[in-house]
């Protein structure tokens, strides 16, 4: 018997600005550090824009402006953490309403407590970020579109 399958469906930011520098957010999940765009799970009935502005009221404390689609998964992609999941991942250029309140940070990983899930956020230039600083193999290819573009 074949085992079930799923798809794990995930909605981000990319959060530019003047200065062509983009938000990442730097995490601590599942005993790992990982660095990624802002975003999250869509959850059962909720639209995929709806989906990141939900992401960027729990995590960035801010409510946001949905520019544009900039790129969704054309590629299978095995989820990183759950089994017999295929990963779909939505990437929407986005901004925020108001002015920025969150921290930003200058380095990566600026947090202290790494027994819990935890995040910090920090600005890169798009032209200096190397794919090997991102975690995941979608966002990576989401830097090379973006470097192509910006």
């Amino acid at each position: 018997m074949q085992a079930e399958t799923s798809l794990n469906i995930r909605v981000y930011g990319l959060y530019i600005n003047e200065k062509k520098e983009i938000l990442l957010t730097d995490e601590f999940r599942f005993d790992l550090h990982m660095t990624k765009f802002p975003g999250g799970g869509l959850k059962f009935g909720e639209g995929t824009i709806d989906c990141l502005k939900r992401e960027a009221r729990e995590e960035l404390g801010q409510e946001i402006e949905v520019i544009e689609h900039f790129y969704t998964t054309d590629f299978f992609q095995q989820a990183y953490f759950y089994e017999n999941q295929q990963l779909i991942s939505i990437y929407y250029l986005a901004r925020f309403v108001e002015p920025e309140k969150l921290k930003i940070s200058k380095i990566p990983f600026d947090f202290e407590n790494k027994s819990e899930e935890i995040l910090s956020f920090r600005y890169t230039k798009i032209s200096e970020i190397k794919e090997e600083e991102l975690s995941f193999p979608i966002d990576r290819h989401v830097l090379k579109l973006l470097k192509t573009k910006y």
